[in-house]
């Protein structure tokens, strides 16, 4: 089982970059391309809200539980 990250799909409908993400959001691009690549082992609720913020998205459109 694992939590897929969907950001880059979101991304991609918001037509918007990982440089633009990271100034908007206020974390680092190497961060950001964590977060995209599935990398990531955890995720601030102050951060998943700006990044909800930014792409106009509810939590469930960036993560996804797969068994």
């Amino acid at each position: 089982m694992a939590i897929r990250i969907n950001l880059d799909v979101m991304l991609a409908k918001r037509k918007m970059s990982v440089t633009e993400l990271s100034e908007k959001v206020g974390i680092t691009m190497a961060n950001i391309s964590i977060l995209k690549n599935g990398k990531a082992k955890a995720i601030r609720f102050s951060t998943l809200e700006s990044i909800c913020k930014v792409l106009d998205c509810q939590p469930g459109d960036i993560l996804e539980y797969e068994e």
